[in-house]
C-alpha cells in the first residue's frame, strides 16, 4: 500500500508540474495571438507596448520579420490554400510560447526530479540551469542570423541560375525556420550534457577525449541527416558548430578535473 501511495504521490506531483508548464505556455501563446507590439522612442531608447490586435498580431510580426530577413529576394513567400497564414501564426506562437516558457519548464522539471537525485547530481543540475538558457539562446541566434540565411540562399541559387521563378509556401518556410531554430537551441546544450554527465559521476573527463573520433563521426552524420540537401556543404553549418561545442565541453571538463585534483593535493 505504501508503494502504491508513493506512486500516486509522484503522479499527482507530475500532474501539478505539467499543469503549471501548460498554463504558462498557453498564456504566452494567447498573448502572442491577441496582441501586437507598437513602439515609441523615449530619450533615444526604443520601447514597445502591446495593443489588442488579433489578426495583425505578434505572431504575424514575427513571421513578417522572418520573411524580410531570411527569404532571398528572388523568392516569393505565398500561401496556396485558405488558412495557411493562420496556421503559420499558430505554429510560430506555439514555438515561441515554448521557448519563452523555458525557464519555467526547467524549474518545474528540476523540481520534479530533485528527490530522485543524489547531492552531487542536484548541484550539477543547479549549476547548468542558467547556462542552459544562455546556450539555447546562443544556438537560436546563431541559426537565425548565420545558418538559415546561408542555407536558403545556397539552395535557391539553383533555381535562380536556371531562370526559374521560385515560390515558397508559408507553412514550409515557417516550419523549416522554426525546426532549425529549435534544433540549434538543443544542439548547443551538448557541452552542458557532457558537463552534467561528468559532474554527476556517470562519466569521467578521459571518456570524452577517448571517444572524440566516434563523436566527430556521429556529429557529421547528424549534420548530413538534418540538412535538406545532399551537397555536403550546408551540413557543415550544423556539424561544424557541434564539433566545436564538443571540443569546448571537453576542454572545460578537463580543466575542471585539473582544478579539483590541485585542490585535493593542496
Amino acid at each position: 500500500m505504501s508503494e502504491l501511495h508513493g506512486i500516486f504521490q509522484h503522479v499527482a506531483e507530475l500532474r501539478k508540474r505539467v499543469t503549471r508548464i501548460v498554463i504558462a505556455v498557453v498564456v504566452i501563446i494567447a498573448v502572442i495571438l491577441t496582441f501586437r507590439l507598437e513602439h515609441f522612442v523615449y530619450s533615444g531608447i526604443t520601447l514597445y507596448y502591446p495593443v489588442p490586435e488579433p489578426i495583425n498580431n505578434i505572431a504575424a510580426q514575427i513571421t513578417n520579420h522572418m520573411r524580410q530577413e531570411l527569404v532571398p529576394k528572388s523568392v516569393q513567400l505565398i500561401q496556396t490554400a485558405p488558412g495557411q497564414a493562420f496556421y503559420a501564426q499558430m505554429y510560430v506562437a506555439s514555438i515561441v510560447g515554448i521557448v519563452l516558457s523555458m525557464p519555467i519548464i526547467i524549474r518545474e522539471f528540476t523540481a520534479f526530479i530533485r528527490p530522485a537525485l543524489k547531492e552531487s547530481e542536484i548541484k550539477a543540475t543547479r549549476s547548468i540551469a542558467i547556462p542552459a538558457l544562455v546556450l539555447f539562446v546562443a544556438g537560436v541566434v546563431f541559426s537565425y542570423f548565420i545558418v538559415i540565411p546561408f542555407m536558403l540562399n545556397f539552395l535557391y541559387q539553383y533555381g535562380e541560375a536556371s531562370g526559374l521563378v521560385t515560390f515558397l509556401n508559408v507553412i514550409d518556410f515557417v516550419s523549416f525556420v522554426l525546426q532549425f531554430l529549435l534544433a540549434f537551441g538543443i544542439a548547443f546544450q551538448l557541452p552542458l550534457i557532457m558537463y552534467a554527465a561528468t559532474a554527476s559521476g556517470i562519466t569521467d573527463a578521459k571518456f570524452w577525449r577517448r571517444n572524440i573520433r566516434y563523436a566527430i563521426v556521429i556529429l557529421v552524420i547528424v549534420g548530413a541527416v538534418v540538412t535538406p540537401d545532399g551537397s555536403g556543404v550546408t551540413m557543415w553549418f550544423i556539424s561544424g558548430p557541434m564539433i566545436a561545442l564538443y571540443l569546448a565541453g571537453m576542454t572545460v571538463i578537463e580543466r575542471r578535473e585539473f582544478r579539483i585534483k590541485r585542490l585535493q593535493q593542496g
